[in-house]
């Protein structure tokens, strides 16, 4: 039994994380300041024994005894991000030097889950992890994704400087059960305006592209990266190379849904990514991963999930 802390841990991944980690057979500390988890979504958790829920900030220092941190703590849709775009950078950024400060004086292993906005508008299709982005670093999205950028540094600096076992994994656009459904994000977006019929709202001529992967995907590319020798860092993209316009999950989603909503197009909000798509070759590589679930099977999961809590 390993004893491991996930930060975010009430989030929609953490959560999931959370309770693949108790299905193992570890033990597992949950730690989220709310400021987008919900206690609902790890409160079926509470009984096992095994399980540990504390309300703490990471932006502050924590301090505990454990084997491996998953750091998962940060707003990640621009909604919430860009609600308070300094405290995100500050959980990006002092969150990544607390958990790193951790990891060292307790010698525990840590994952960074960084995302594919370190890419920004990328250049490069599909994106492999050689690639060094094209970002905005004064735009609206920019507190998200040069606070994830500099995580990434921290990370790399913390393991050099100071021999810290460090983990980092790219995570592509995920969607499953526990989004919230006021995120912004697109999947929660389109499902939630099919269900209620209305309008669904495309921005720009909706011909820009994402790949989707399942949670159950994400979780198993994660895990497995945390399992991998010393001599692996990453960063390592995780995502399903899937690649699908926004009309073509509007219209997806209309037909799973039995919906009558129509499609409005408003204005492309600023450095807003044309193109979006996984390279996965070193994750096949060093991980033995792919995405197995395809689009319109976790859809299916994911509209379930939104039917019951709307």
């Amino acid at each position: 039994m390993k004893k491991v802390l996930v930060t975010g841990g009430a989030g929609f991944l953490g959560s999931h994380l959370c309770e693949k980690l108790l299905n193992e057979g570890n033990e597992v500390i949950c730690l989220d300041n709310y400021f987008t988890g919900e206690k609902k979504n790890i409160v079926h958790l509470l009984d096992n024994p095994y399980f540990e829920l504390v309300r703490h900030d990471v932006t502050m220092p924590y301090f505990v005894e454990v084997d491996e941190i998953y750091n998962l703590a940060c707003p990640a849709s621009p909604i919430h991000y860009q609600y308070n775009p300094i405290k995100t950078i500050k959980t990006s950024v002092a969150g990544a030097i607390n958990m790193l400060g951790l990891a060292k004086r307790i010698n525990a292993k840590i994952l960074q889950a960084s995302t594919s906005e370190v890419y920004g508008d990328p250049q490069i299709h599909p994106q492999p992890e050689s690639y060094w982005g094209h970002v905005n670093p004064i735009g609206n999205r920019a507190c998200y994704d040069e606070g994830k950028r500099c995580a990434e540094s921290l990370f790399v600096n913390y393991h050099k400087q100071n021999n810290v076992r460090i983990k980092i994994l790219r995570i592509f656009n995920t969607y499953g059960p526990r989004m919230h459904p006021n995120d912004g994000r697109v999947v929660s977006n389109f499902i939630v305006q099919a269900l209620q019929r209305k309008d669904i709202t495309i921005y720009g001529d909706g011909k820009q592209t994402r790949s989707f992967q399942y949670v159950d995907d994400l979780l198993d590319g994660m895990v497995k990266l945390m399992e991998t020798g010393d001599d692996f860092l990453g960063p390592v993209n995780v995502g399903n190379p899937g690649e699908f316009t926004m009309l073509e999950l509007a219209e997806m989603i209309i037909k799973l849904t039995n919906s009558t909503s129509k499609l409005v197009f408003e204005p492309l909000p600023s450095d807003d990514p044309m193109q979006r798509k996984p390279d996965i070759s070193l994750a096949k590589e060093k991980l033995n991963w792919e995405p197995k679930i395809k689009l319109e099977e976790g859809l299916i999961k994911t509209i379930d999930y939104f039917k019951a809590i709307i």
